[in-house]
């Protein structure tokens, strides 16, 4: 007789951990080709100011004013130009809000409404692993498409020094030109993935993340020229306003007395000399920040964001796991 063998048992196949970056991206491609028209557009209005628009604009200012640059005058041809650079920033700007919403609505609290989330975890997908797929994604995407714009938009507004833009320190100008417009994005998104988390329905995920971030970066705006060292400028009596370089953010304002006090502007009436006698005054005075202080602003509220969003995600992965222990 022919001993017959046993056939050996198939080796179990092993499981591999399911893609979730892709999975990440085929869920959210709408959203991915939205921001990629975003970028698209953005970039090419910039590159317009910087290139055949600059070369117009050009023209019609050495027209308006050949000799003093301060008695300038433009008509309407300026308007296209500052509608292709002032769009853009106001999208590197605001663009938080729209993440955060969609953060907290589509990313994380659609998933954990209909539960597609707790399905995920059991295919092979830890809900860590989850998570880290639901935020790095969508991270990197944001920062590169912002890092484009900001390096654009910097292009632009320093090649073409034209009197159409606001000052550096103005709101939009600032955020497009540095740091904090990478921050931005990333923090909404970390705070609008932990409403979702937190919330577990999509509509009230939605507002709350939208809301949160919304009062994060007013604050954040708010606090940060007071957490970098004012200079100060001062002036006599006689002056009208204390000399600074060109246009700059101010602080607090008033007067110094003779003993180097600061007070208030005081009421004074028709007799100025008498009341500057009466409240000791000898000088005005104004805090403010030079444009040296640009980078410096920067960061520190780039640091804040960032500290913000960090908080945002360490609390998210806490409450992820005290909920699937």
């Amino acid at each position: 007789m022919t001993a017959t063998t046993p056939a050996a048992a198939p080796a179990p196949a092993t499981v591999r951990p399911a893609p979730t970056g892709r999975t990440v991206l085929r869920l959210h491609r709408g959203a991915l080709i939205v921001w990629l028209v975003v970028v698209a557009a953005a970039a090419g209005s910039l590159l317009w100011a910087y290139g055949p628009g600059a070369t117009e604009i050009y023209a019609n200012w050495r027209r308006g004013c050949p000799d003093d640059i301060d008695a300038c005058t433009w008509d309407t041809t300026i308007n296209g130009y500052y509608r292709a650079v002032r769009l853009p920033e106001l999208a590197l700007s605001w663009l938080c809000l729209p993440v955060a919403a969609w953060a907290g609505a589509a990313l994380t609290g659609r998933e954990m409404e209909n539960g597609t989330a707790k399905l995920a975890w059991t295919q092979s997908v830890s809900p860590a692993r989850w998570l880290v797929g639901k935020l790095a994604v969508p991270a990197a995407v944001l920062t590169a498409g912002t890092t484009v714009l900001v390096l654009v938009h910097r292009l632009t507004f320093e090649a073409n020094p034209f009197p159409v833009y606001l000052t550096w320190s103005e709101r939009e100008v600032f955020v497009a030109n540095g740091s904090v417009a990478l921050a931005l994005p990333l923090c909404a998104l970390a705070l609008g993935a932990l409403t979702g988390l937190l919330l577990r329905r999509t509509l009230p995920a939605l507002a709350l993340g939208t809301a949160v971030t919304w009062g994060v970066v007013r604050l954040t705006a708010l606090v940060t020229p007071d957490l970098w060292p004012w200079k100060t400028a001062t002036a006599s009596l006689e002056s009208e306003w204390p000399a600074t370089a060109g246009d700059v953010p101010f602080g607090d304002q008033g007067m110094l007395t003779d003993t180097g006090a600061r007070i208030p502007y005081p009421n004074c009436g028709d007799d100025f000399e008498q009341c500057m006698a009466d409240h000791h005054a000898v000088a005005f005075y104004a805090d403010y920040h030079p444009a040296s202080h640009f980078w410096p602003l920067q960061l520190v509220e780039t640091g804040i964001l960032l500290g913000v969003a960090a908080a945002a995600v360490a609390t998210a992965f806490w409450l992820l796991r005290r909920r699937t222990a």
